[in-house]
């Protein structure tokens, strides 16, 4: 399975808006790179509190996940210091985020897609898990972001937050993810757990 170059992803990967990888000072980096394509955090996040809304056992359950673990932020619409909208969410301790990505993606029936978190976030750490994004899958990717720190850690909307690795198979696949009608198929952004 060859890994796709810039130049590929160019031409093979369907990524709206796409972007190309260029010096953004004091941002944390974004675009298509030589190997990959670094995907931008949206400013949708749902961030995990151990307490309920409204009370309750408090038991993580993936057939049965519980929205009242989630608190809904927008930095759109999230007051900052001085009453208007913020550039970033805080992760409280020993604790995980949901968030989606700026990008749609269209992924070819020949295409497998790894996702890794970048060095920044890891290196203060905050870890990004993704599923892989598999052969014709679309839709904006929904983010799992950890902060295994002891401390609040901030995550800043709108920019880098993870690189996207594409393997292009020497065979196409018999069945693709929209063979499937996959739960997960056209999701338009962040979105909970659920079983079919």
């Amino acid at each position: 399975m060859p890994v796709l170059c810039d130049t590929q992803i160019r031409e093979l990967i369907g990524i709206e808006p796409f972007e190309e990888a260029r010096k953004r000072p004091g941002t944390i980096s974004y675009g298509v790179s030589s190997y990959g394509y670094d995907v931008r955090v949206g400013t949708k996040f749902q961030i995990f509190s151990p307490t309920p809304r409204g009370g309750g056992v408090a038991v993580v359950d993936p057939k049965r996940f519980d929205d009242r673990f989630m608190v809904e932020v927008d930095t759109q619409e999230a007051d900052g210091q001085d009453g208007r909208p913020t550039d970033h969410v805080i992760i409280p301790p020993n604790s995980f985020a949901l968030c989606e990505t700026v990008e749609w993606f269209n992924i070819p029936r020949d295409v497998l897609v790894l996702c890794v978190g970048k060095s920044t976030y890891a290196r203060c750490g905050l870890i990004v898990n993704v599923t892989p994004l598999e052969p014709e899958w679309r839709g904006k990717v929904t983010l799992e972001i950890s902060n295994t720190t002891p401390l609040p850690a901030k995550v800043y909307a709108n920019e880098g937050i993870a690189q996207l690795v594409f393997l292009k198979a020497d065979r196409v696949c018999a069945v693709s993810y929209a063979d499937k009608q996959g739960k997960y198929q056209d999701q338009g952004g962040l979105t909970l757990p659920k079983v079919d």
